[in-house]
């Protein structure tokens, strides 16, 4: 399991984003030499957990609990080849593109451990947006990668260090209790009814996750 590479954004004014001002850090290209990765603090106020990548919008990404996403080469091999299109590393957003992980199929709790010291956690998986698919250019792709599944992961950094391309990854625990990424993103919008399942990885989840799955619960035993 392998790094590929690591992948930063600039802000850049784009006509498909609602962001206040109009911008995004959505297109992200590799970089060479190290990059620093710590917790950047709550969502709201953090960004990004990669020195140097911009997240312009922040109600709805980076924090603590989306610091870094990561996506698998081999899910953007399957995209090139159902899209017809080149996608070079990055292109969907991704801080770390990866090779011989399952990113998706990634337990919620997980822990990598990536290069000599940085730890990173799973929390969920993704949920793609308005601006992911005017990034992309291609009509109906919020539809077609909510069916597909494969989401690729939020984590959050539980130990803070530098990263670079070609560095190992290895996995330095994996929870007992069966919830991937993708599960946890079926059970956030397409199948609620996964929603109580996802308690068994408890704090591990995002918050807003866990809470939605409480709240879930809640209603139904009323």
């Amino acid at each position: 399991m392998e790094l590929l590479s690591v992948n930063v954004g600039r802000p850049r004014p784009v006509p498909y984003t609602d962001q206040a001002k109009g911008v995004t850090g959505i297109d992200k290209r590799p970089v060479t030499g190290p990059v620093r990765v710590s917790a950047p603090g709550p969502k709201g106020t953090g960004g990004s957990g990669l020195a140097g990548d911009a997240v312009c919008d922040l109600r709805h990404h980076g924090g603590d609990d989306q610091a870094v996403y990561a996506f698998a080469r081999e899910d953007l091999d399957h995209w090139e080849r159902e899209l017809g299109r080149p996608l070079a590393n990055g292109c969907f957003g991704e801080n770390i593109t990866t090779s011989g992980l399952d990113v998706s199929g990634a337990l919620i709790g997980e822990r990598w451990r990536i290069g000599p010291t940085v730890v990173l956690e799973v929390t969920s998986g993704r949920i793609p947006c308005r601006t992911f698919q005017g990034h992309l250019g291609e009509r109906g792709w919020v539809k077609r990668f909510t069916r597909k599944g494969a989401t690729g992961a939020y984590l959050r950094v539980i130990e803070p260090g530098e990263i670079r391309a070609g560095d190992p990854v290895e996995i330095i625990h994996r929870p007992g209790h069966g919830v991937t990424a993708a599960m946890e993103f079926r059970a956030a919008t397409t199948e609620r009814e996964l929603l109580p399942r996802l308690l068994a990885a408890a704090d591990a989840l995002h918050p807003e996750t866990l809470a939605a799955a409480r709240k879930y619960v809640a209603a139904q035993t009323r």
